[in-house]
């Protein structure tokens, strides 16, 4: 009987600790969890970058998700954007995406989802998805693409990079119809 009441005495000393510890191990566990959440969340942004007094890019974007606050920080735009680069001579380049992140510390934007440039004179380039380099102004993307001259021309197939001003291109592999050629 004594034995008895020993391992009943034991069972519930250890049942007790067993329901304990998983408060304590739902505690550490909340406490290991890392949460991601943005820093700041604004809505219907419509920012001017400018150099020296004068508008280098208009970015409008319904929703900016600003995670600074994580060790390599962003800023997601999950509705997506629309980019107007100015060049010296004052005229306008359009980007627009579905989605778009930008890196922080490498100044680079990532855009994805229908993503289409429109250049001041007419030329356009679509695809799945584009990087933009802000530091070298360069954009470049291994997947496939089709530019088109505004001419009736285009070229397409996968992996180009390109200038800002379209004026430099380098492509992997591409085919395409080029019409007037001087």
């Amino acid at each position: 009987m004594k034995r008895f009441v020993s391992v009943v005495v034991f069972s519930t000393i250890m049942l007790g600790f067993l329901l304990s510890c998983e408060g304590s191990l739902k505690d550490v566990q909340r406490i290991n969890t890392v949460t991601f959440a943005p820093a700041a969340q604004t809505e219907d942004i419509n920012l001017k970058y400018t150099d020296s007094g004068k508008v280098k890019a208009i970015l409008v974007s319904p929703l900016m998700l600003d995670y600074s606050n994580m060790e390599y920080k962003f800023k997601e735009f999950p509705e997506g954007i629309h980019l107007t680069l100015v060049d010296d001579a004052g005229k306008n380049n359009y980007v627009v995406s579905d989605y778009a992140i930008s890196y922080d510390d490498t100044n680079i934007i990532d855009l994805q989802g229908n993503v289409k440039i429109t250049s001041f004179d007419g030329k356009e380039l679509r695809a799945p998805q584009l990087y933009y380099d802000q530091k070298n102004e360069w954009f470049y993307t291994e997947k496939n693409f089709k530019f088109t001259d505004g001419e009736g021309s285009y070229l397409e197939g996968p992996g180009i990079d390109f200038s800002k001003d379209f004026k430099v291109f380098n492509m992997q592999r591409n085919n395409g119809e080029i019409n007037n050629v001087e």
